[in-house]
């Protein structure tokens, strides 16, 4: 029997002695672990501690976001009509509950800790946190009201707490959205899609109501080049051309000479551009004319246009129309440019929303920022001794949660590549989250702790079962705040 207690005590100290030693578990020797820092906790970030984690048994991760819920533009950003894109939650959760991660939600980096004191808690830190701001178009008129952001209208129907004010008035017959990338035609097929069908989705419920009262019957998607130029992907597109209750409108004019250049687009752009010259220019099958003819709101692409100007009436400080200069392209293919001719249309509209990029803001003083690019110069998400970034902050507002994931396991990659180098030291302890808490404690800050957010998820979850809906978001950051300390 002594002999088996002995045994028994030898193999756990051997097992606890490996994970000081190799695995880091948090209990024992974890002040040898190599800990990392991660600003932001939407895809970027949780893609980059998740890669940290699977890479390499002896490291620790913490995620800092600013807002007490995680996943960033998965739950900001995505339609509400696209849960299936939403799925990537489950991995995230999964990294968020790993025994070597910790997430710390409503905790403000730049504001509440400073970059400078986040780098004497960790060997590392990895700025992820995105896009925050917009790019203006710099045309007279676009402060007027009726005109917004898609950036902020997206974030205005998927619950943002600071787009909630924005509360826009719907109460036109034809919205301009400029912009013919994803996030363009989510807005336009949001402003036209039948509302019972988003009743089933997480929509927010002041969304829902005013899409409902909503009297929009025609989207213009507006581009400054041609077809074939366009930066949607073909799902979104099939999307746009089968959504119920519309039928697309199309200018003949803009599709001059496309038919001719198909044979020598790559295959993605080939298939996308013949579906545009079908939906545009081809006589519709009987079953499809019928749809079209019963249909009571419209959508269409307007191309070579570039916004010169919003349009008031005299005296008048809300939009009536935008004023739109006529481009014709220099060169062909994804690199040919949009020259002015000099001719300019009008379009009478009581709603314009700009969908011409995202862009990234500086946080921290310390940061170096290139306000002209809006990212953080870099190096393969290299920024300088133990200094990282990762997502758009990396490379600016681009491609799909695919091309996000690549990109943040490519800074993970440096980071480790870093430590194996030496290049990156880490052998002297840190404390991490234990001297960052510490401080937050002292200047009155509470994060949120992922077991605390699974508290609003849940209180969510059970408000959108009593309505029908996946989910009903709280839209407010006392909101989550109550729930989390419930």
């Amino acid at each position: 029997m002594r002999g088996r207690t002995l045994l028994k005590l030898w193999t756990s100290g051997r097992t606890r002695l490996h994970e000081g030693l190799g695995v880091c578990g948090k209990a024992f020797y974890s002040s040898t672990c190599p800990k990392v820092c991660v600003v932001g906790g939407g895809p970027a970030g949780f893609y980059t501690a998740q890669h940290l984690i699977k890479a390499r048994q002896a490291v620790e991760v913490d995620i800092f976001e600013r807002l007490p819920v995680p996943f960033g533009l998965v739950r900001f950003g995505v339609a509400p009509d696209h849960p299936e894109v939403k799925n990537v939650i489950n991995t995230f959760t999964q990294t968020a509950k790993h025994s070597r991660c910790s997430f710390y939600g409503n905790v403000s980096v730049g504001k509440d800790v400073s970059v400078s004191e986040l780098q004497q808690a960790y060997h590392a830190v990895v700025l992820s946190y995105g896009a925050e701001g917009n790019r203006r178009m710099g045309v007279p008129g676009e402060d007027l009201a009726g005109v917004y952001s898609a950036k902020d209208f997206v974030g205005w129907y998927n619950g943002v707490p600071n787009c909630q004010k924005l509360s826009p008035d719907l109460s036109c017959d034809t919205a301009v959205v400029l912009g013919q990338g994803n996030v363009a035609l989510d807005v336009a097929r949001i402003l036209l899609c039948p509302v019972d069908a988003l009743k089933k989705t997480d929509i927010t419920q002041p969304a829902l109501d005013a899409l409902a009262q909503s009297p929009i019957r025609r989207v213009l998607i507006v581009g400054r080049r041609g077809p074939m130029q366009v930066a949607c992907t073909i799902k979104e597109l099939r999307e746009m051309v089968n959504l119920p209750g519309t039928r697309p409108e199309m200018e003949a004019e803009d599709f001059k000479g496309v038919a001719e250049a198909l044979k020598d687009l790559p295959r993605p752009r080939k298939r996308q551009t013949e579906l545009m010259l079908k939906t545009a220019l081809e006589t519709p099958g009987e079953k499809e004319q019928q749809r079209r003819e019963n249909a009571s709101r419209i959508w269409g692409f307007r191309f070579f246009r570039s916004p010169v100007e919003i349009l008031a009436e005299p005296g008048c400080s809300r939009t009536t129309g935008i004023r739109l200069a006529v481009n014709r392209l220099e060169g062909s293919g994804e690199g040919a440019q949009a020259v002015l001719t000099g001719e300019v249309e009008d379009i009478s509209c009581g709603l314009v929303i700009c969908s011409i990029g995202y862009k990234s803001l500086p946080i921290d003083p310390t940061v170096p920022f290139d306000s002209h690019k809006a990212i953080v110069p870099n190096r393969n998400g290299r920024i300088g001794q133990g200094l990282y970034c990762s997502g758009w902050l990396k490379t600016g507002p681009t491609g799909v949660i695919a091309t996000t994931m690549n990109n943040s396991f490519d800074t993970a990659r440096s980071l480790l590549e870093d430590i194996d180098s030496g290049t990156l030291d880490v052998s002297a302890a840190k404390p991490g989250s234990q001297s960052i808490n510490a401080l937050l404690e002292k200047r009155g800050v509470t994060p949120v702790t992922f077991s605390k957010w699974e508290k609003i998820d849940s209180l969510e979850m059970r408000r959108g079962e009593a309505c029908g809906k996946p989910r009903e978001k709280l839209l407010s950051v006392e909101e989550m705040l109550k729930a989390a300390q419930s």
